[in-house]
C-alpha cells in the first residue's frame, strides 16, 4: 500500500524524473537516504516501471500524428498474435490498445508526412490478412500533452 509520502514522491517523479534523493528528501521532509530507499522500493515493487525522455515530435521531423482504428475480419488467437507482432515491428506506431466497441484496435502513430501515413495504412496495415478495415484520424492540434497519472 502507498502512504502519502509515496504518493507525493510518485507525483514529483512524474513531473521530473531527474530529482535527486536530496531534492526528494526536502520535498517529503525525509533524509536523502530515506527518500532514496523509498524510490528504490517503489521501483522494485513495480510502481515505477522506468524513466524516459519526452521528445518533441516536430523537432524530429514527425509532423503527422494520428489515430488509426483497426477492424479485424477474423478474431482467432493466431490473427490477434500476428497483428500484435506487426504492431510491435512498426516504430511509427507508438501506442496500441485493444478496444471494446466497433474497432478492435486503436493505434497512435507519428509519421514524417501524409505519404508516410498512407504507406503505413495501405502498405503495412491493410495487407495484413486479419485486417478488414482501417479508419484514420489526423491530429490537427494537441490540446493537452500526455499528462502524469493521477496519484
Amino acid at each position: 500500500m502507498l502512504d502519502p509520502a509515496d504518493t507525493k514522491l510518485l507525483a514529483a517523479l512524474q513531473k521530473n524524473a531527474h530529482l535527486t534523493a536530496q531534492e526528494l528528501g526536502e520535498m517529503l521532509n525525509l533524509s536523502p537516504s530515506q527518500a532514496g530507499r523509498r524510490r528504490q522500493r517503489l521501483e522494485a515493487d513495480g510502481y515505477i516501471q522506468g524513466y524516459s525522455a519526452r521528445l518533441d515530435p516536430a523537432r524530429l521531423g514527425l509532423s503527422v500524428q494520428g489515430f488509426v482504428q483497426v477492424h479485424l475480419g477474423s478474431h482467432g488467437p493466431e490473427q490477434s498474435k500476428g497483428f500484435a507482432r506487426l504492431v510491435a515491428s512498426q516504430p511509427e506506431i507508438t501506442s496500441a490498445w485493444t478496444m471494446t466497441g466497433e474497432a478492435d484496435y486503436l493505434l497512435r502513430v507519428y509519421c514524417a508526412d501524409l505519404e508516410a501515413l498512407n504507406t503505413l495504412i495501405h502498405g503495412i496495415l491493410l495487407p495484413h490478412p486479419a485486417v478488414s478495415r482501417v479508419q484514420s484520424q489526423i491530429v490537427m492540434a494537441q490540446l493537452k500533452r500526455d499528462a502524469p497519472l493521477p496519484t
